[in-house]
This record gives structure tokens, sequence and C-alpha cells, in this order.
């Protein structure tokens, strides 16, 4: 599995190429899925450009999004973007249009009752596990660890020479997970390492403008299809380093 990340928390600082409204998410989108991407992760933006749970913010992308793709479209509900965790929750119950699955930050104040929230209303949790953080230590004690979709393991670890070790350490520390499967990524300066690793171990992973903005020669990536044809590139090469 490949997922594409498609603007994080990004803004319009970072260059045209990351897609902040409906329109341009779901045609970015649209290139990353024809690209090879099989599954999609979004922040939805409001219209001066902050991340949003709102139901006004969130279903026209959502809507904008299904309109021009047919696989899995995921949302975070970072506290970010609704610091306050009984308002997160309340924006999560307001959603008139549902995604597929949402990404809830385990070391947030409000992740069990975040997640509690949406699998109420069916939607698929991805249990974002950051390293440097507590979060492999409270979803393994959590009762929800067992029904959440699949776990990121979220090296934040931006530097090429360090991320890798980060991962393993943070794939150690989650151990079993739950028996949940596990999407192995990082960012910046460490994002292509952490892809590279995961090829090596056979783990779904995610590219996209939120994790990095270059290729893997440091060139600026022109789209998030970009980086999904190289990662895909990369990928098949790791599995046939592991087959040898």
């Amino acid at each position: 599995m490949l997922q594409v990340c498609l603007n994080g928390s990004r803004g319009a600082g970072d260059g045209t190429a990351v897609p902040l409204t409906p329109s341009a998410v779901a045609e970015s989108a649209a290139s990353a899925v024809a690209a090879g991407a099989t599954d999609v992760h979004v922040h939805p933006k409001s219209p001066c450009g902050r991340d949003s749970l709102s139901p006004g913010v969130v279903t026209p992308v959502l809507t904008a999004l299904r309109e021009r793709v047919r696989v899995p479209v995921g949302v975070t509900t970072g506290a970010w973007a609704e610091p306050d965790p009984a308002a997160r929750v309340a924006r999560v119950r307001a959603w008139t249009v549902l995604p597929d699955h949402a990404s809830v930050n385990w070391h947030e104040p409000g992740a069990e009752e975040v997640a509690a929230a949406l699998l109420e209303r069916g939607v698929g949790v991805e249990a974002g596990i950051w390293s440097g953080t507590d979060g492999a230590a409270r979803f393994a004690a959590s009762p929800l660890g067992p029904r959440v979709l699949r776990v990121l393991a979220e090296v934040t670890d931006p530097a090429p020479d360090s991320a890798v070790t980060t991962a393993r350490a943070l794939l150690a520390e989650l151990g079993p997970a739950h028996g949940r499967p596990v999407l192995l990524h990082g960012e910046e300066g460490g994002a292509w390492p952490v892809l590279r690793l995961a090829g090596r171990l056979g783990l779904a992973t995610r590219i996209g403008l939120e994790d990095t903005l270059v290729l893997p020669d440091g060139e600026r990536a022109c789209s998030n299809a970009d980086l999904v044809t190289e990662a895909l590139r990369l990928l098949a090469n790791s599995r046939m380093t592991r087959a040898e």
C-alpha cells in the first residue's frame, strides 16, 4: 500500500504545487492515484489556509475527492486543527460527509474519545504513533487498539542520517501493535530513507507534499504525482533487494 499525503500543514508559502482548495486537492489526488497511489490522506483547509475539522470545510473536500478518485480517502483530526478535545469530538459527530478513515494522534489529549467517536460513525481509525512521544505506550494500553484500521508509525526525526535508526526504535516500541497493519513513514530529510526502510521491511508507507517537498536527489518536486512515481520506483528496488 502506498498512501499519498497531499498537503499536511503546508501552506501557500510552500509553493503552488501544494494543493489547498477542494478543486486543487481533487486534481492532485487524481494525478497521484493515476501514478499509482492506492490511498489518500488530506488536511482540509479553511479559506484562510488553516487546517479545519469543520463540516463546512471537510464536506467540500471529500465531495471533490470522491468525484475524482475511487480509492479510500482519509483526513486528519490533529489537535492543531481543534485544540479542545470535546470540540474535536463534536466536530467529528457533526460531519455530514464521512471520510473512509481519519488519523488520530495517540499522544494528543482526547485521542481515545476522538477515536471512539470515529468508530461509532463507522470511520476507520489510523492510529498516529509519533516518535519522541508516549504514543506507543498509550496505544499499547488502549482498549481501542484492536479496532483501529492501521497504525501510522510516524518518524518525526527529519535528519536523513538518523531517521532510519529512529524508525527502527519506534517499531520496537510499537511491538505487536495489537496485530494491526503498520504504515511507516518519515518526514522532510527523513522521508526517503524511511520509505526505503518500509520497502525493505515489507510495510505499507506513504509519500506526498505533506512529508517532503523534494525528490530523493534533492530536486524540488513538481507535484504529488512526481513523488508517488519516484516512491514506487524505490519500493520496487527495495522488493528486489529483499528477494535476493
